[in-house]
């Protein structure tokens, strides 16, 4: 078992305090990340979901640039997490699956937490003079000895899933309605932070609990979508969704649910797009909305609700490695910087782009020595012609994929155009050209094999570079070895 202990101090500070820019500090941009939990690629009005008001998510889409092909970093919650705190793959900190209680951690191999000695966003910005705060889910390590988001750069925090000061004060998830109300009250300490922080630069994560299960909207939340009558075959869901909607046990009473949680997530980004606006903050705050990963399976014991967020055209959903279990929104707002509008489709970027981009653009230099596995984006996000990514991406599951007709291969890479799975051994070879079939219907691995096999052996090196694992150990032998969060329905 790993365990991780608390390193003291401020590792990188000086380090990152190289190379900023010569205007005042309080012209340099400030950062929000909004990171939702369990939202679908499509989960959106604007991305073509029939069902779903989202005017907030819609005047983002318009006041800024969709990156259609934005990745996350991992099928689940904690890793996905961790990749956007530090730019790191998660496999390089043993996070193969969420973070829970630490006999079900030291079953999967894994830490109780995020190693705090890692360099983060958060503390790079921090020691570069910026005012930073956390609030929502955390998921990166609770329980006895669990550092505070604190120890990862953040000056203020209210969290969920974590140590630290909870969200709401003590005894608020007592409220059956805590989580139909928490975005509210993550809103409220956001838009608090803004007004004591908006002459000072900041970065911000407001990392929501919705929509992931359990969903229980309250009775006003549910007015809103009253009447709705959803049908599976509906113009923007594509094959795969089609047919895993028709196979739901109530589709109509699961979708009400569902866009009414969705609906008040919607309008509390609003307030805080809003207040952006009133403060004079929108022209100099860079703000990222997505989500940890694709949306949720119904057949987990407590998602019925939650399992109907839609992928859209992709294949698949959460712990998969297939489009819909790691391509979700990547919305970037910027007014007179980002392209209002725009529609990127051919741009490949990841959440593991957040850490150098934010980081060039604030003026904080990396650490010496410190090589995170994204890239600089910030010529893309500013308008820049759509390139090819210059580093590959990688995925690695080692767990059961829920709802799956059978158990996809452990290992995934991104290059160029091309999408390939295959095991720790090589075998077992999928292949997919993602712009031309982005629901992953045709393996070309047999038809392609000049681009296959330079790419299986690419994703092998890459996966025999890692830090060496049980859990990694025993998934090359053939088996999955301990399910990595699906029938409990886990955070």
């Amino acid at each position: 078992m790993i365990r991780y202990r608390v390193v003291s101090g401020i590792l990188f500070a000086g380090a990152c305090l190289a190379g900023l820019p010569s205007a005042a500090p309080e012209e340099r941009p400030n950062f929000i990340l909004f990171l939702t939990d369990d939202q679908g690629w499509a989960d959106a009005a604007f991305a073509g979901h029939p069902y779903l008001k989202t005017p907030a998510l819609d005047r983002l889409a318009r006041e800024g640039t969709w990156f259609q092909q934005f990745y996350v970093a991992s099928t689940v919650c904690s890793p996905s997490r961790a990749a956007f705190l530090t730019g790191r793959e998660p496999a390089r900190f043993h996070l193969h699956g969420h973070l829970a209680d630490h006999r079900t951690n030291a079953a999967r191999h894994m830490p109780d937490w995020l190693d705090p000695g890692v360099p983060s966003v958060a503390r790079l910005l921090q020691a570069a003079g910026y005012a930073t705060a956390h609030f929502g889910k955390w998921h990166l390590g609770s329980g006895p000895g669990a550092p505070e988001p604190s120890a990862y750069g953040f000056d203020t925090c209210r969290v969920v899933n974590g140590n630290g000061p909870p969200l709401g004060g003590e005894g608020a998830e007592r409220d059956p309605f805590f989580r139909a109300r928490s975005t509210a009250l993550i809103v409220d300490e956001a838009i608090a932070f803004l007004r004591e922080h908006r002459r000072r630069p900041f970065y911000l994560q407001v990392w929501t609990l919705l929509p992931h299960a359990p969903l229980r909207p309250t009775p006003e939340q549910l007015a809103v979508v009253e009447g709705l009558q959803p049908r599976a075959d509906a113009p923007g869901f594509g094959p795969w969704m089609r047919s895993y909607l028709a196979a739901a046990r109530d589709l109509a009473g699961q979708m009400r649910v569902y866009a009414a949680s969705i609906a008040d997530l919607d309008a509390q980004l609003g307030r805080l797009l809003d207040t952006l606006d009133a403060l004079g903050l929108s022209s100099n705050t860079l703000l990222l909305f997505s989500s940890d990963n694709g949306p949720e399976d119904y057949r987990i014991s407590n998602a019925a609700n939650a399992g109907v967020g839609s992928t859209g055209p992709l294949r698949a959903r959460k712990r998969s490695m297939y489009e819909g279990g790691i391509r979700t929104p990547g919305l970037v707002r910027w007014p007179g910087r980002v392209p209002a509008g725009r529609v990127d489709r051919e741009s490949v970027v990841s959440a593991l782009d957040w850490l150098p981009t934010v980081c060039r653009l604030a003026g904080v230099a990396l650490p010496q020595g410190f090589d995170p596995a994204g890239e600089d984006v910030g010529d893309l996000w500013t308008g820049g012609a759509p390139r090819p990514r210059r580093t590959d991406l990688h995925w690695e599951w080692l767990f059961r994929v829920w709802g799956e007709e059978y158990q996809p291969p452990m290992l995934a890479i991104r290059s160029g155009p091309w999408k390939l799975f295959a095991q720790h051994d090589g075998s077992r070879v999928e292949l997919y050209r993602i712009p031309d079939d982005p629901g992953e219907h045709r393996n070309l691995a047999e038809r392609e094999p000049e681009v296959a096999g330079p790419l299986r052996e690419r994703l092998q090196r890459w996966a025999a570079a890692l830090p060496s694992s049980e859990a990694r150990a025993k998934a090359a032998k053939g088996g999955r070895p301990v399910d990595g969060g699906g029938r409990g329905g886990k955070p």
